[in-house]
């Protein structure tokens, strides 16, 4: 007889466990060219789906016909007076999800939405569940290299291998994506925030592999240069949040191992151990202290977290 325990069972259960309502959220900006047919290609993939769906469309101030054309498509829209930036659609579309989970997609028709049964088919073995692009997927070779180091540096920051940070195509836990919605900034770099939140909280974190097209109506709203420049300032702004010690622990090393060995040199040379050497010595010790003091703070962030 085998034995199960309580947390065995509970463990089955949670992986057995299929949604029974989901809403598919597309946070859309000047997009009433793609928005029709990424909508049609939706209720296509989900017309045989064992689960309650909704589509929400947020309208992030549009100049132009995208509310409408949504509207005209018998899905459920919610505008915004003006255009707030995409992170600030997907928390208002958060706010208003009647599914237990959440899935969102870009509007513009890069996504494929036959993957969205794939996604929804892995939560209860994860919490949140990214659609990985592959290689193909980078049209240029500047956007793969820039999210390789994205990637990386997320990577080392929590401590999980993470093959696509940014991307926006993605299957969470309604009511676990709203605790983390003061966190989200109101840009295009919601997807990293919410990735390494969900890490640093203990959630399951799990990549479904995924193509995407290029995308209909126009160029990418992101600029590799003024976004990419932000993305890495929040980056750095997420790793001081949640991982603190990461950041502080390497430039008190290289503090203390260049104050010593700089030390070491001036007393063999010149049998003086200067200034320079003891102020290099307690700014790397001071940056440690600061590192623990932080990463106490920012354990504490997590406290309530269920």
């Amino acid at each position: 007889m085998s034995d199960i325990t309580p947390q065995t069972l509970g463990q089955a259960q949670d992986i057995c466990y299929r949604p029974v309502s989901v809403t598919i959220l597309l946070p859309a900006f000047n997009e009433e060219v793609a928005l029709p047919l990424t909508l049609s290609c939706i209720q296509q993939a989900l017309a045989t789906a064992d689960f309650d769906y909704e589509i929400l469309v947020v309208d992030d101030g549009s100049q132009d016909d995208t509310a409408a054309v949504a509207r005209a498509a018998g899905t459920r829209v919610i505008s915004h007076p003006y255009n707030k930036g995409n992170g600030a659609a997907v928390k208002t579309g958060l706010r208003n999800a009647r599914g237990e989970v959440t899935v969102l997609l870009d509007a513009d028709g890069q996504h494929d939405p036959a993957d969205i049964r794939r996604l929804v088919e892995q939560i209860g073995l994860y919490d949140l569940v990214v659609g990985a692009r592959d290689v193909m997927s980078y049209q240029l070779w500047y956007r793969r290299l820039v999210n390789s180091v994205y990637n990386l540096f997320a990577s080392y920051i929590t401590g999980v291998p993470i093959p696509d940070l940014t991307s926006g195509f993605r299957a969470v836990r309604t009511t676990q994506a709203r605790q983390f919605l003061y966190l989200l900034p109101n840009t295009f770099s919601y997807p990293t925030t919410m990735t390494i939140a969900f890490l640093r909280a203990g959630y399951s974190v799990g990549f479904v592999p995924i193509t995407t097209s290029p995308r209909v109506g126009g160029d990418s709203k992101i600029r590799i240069f003024s976004d990419g420049a932000r993305f890495l300032t929040i980056l750095f702004k997420i790793a001081t949040l949640f991982s603190p010690l990461k950041v502080f622990l390497p430039l008190s090393l290289a503090f203390l191992v260049t104050g010593a060995a700089y030390g070491a040199h001036q007393l063999i040379l010149f049998h003086k151990f200067r200034n320079m050497a003891t102020v290099l010595l307690v700014f790397g010790i001071s940056l440690f202290a600061l590192g623990l003091i932080s990463e106490q703070i920012a354990l504490l962030r997590f406290q309530h977290t269920e």
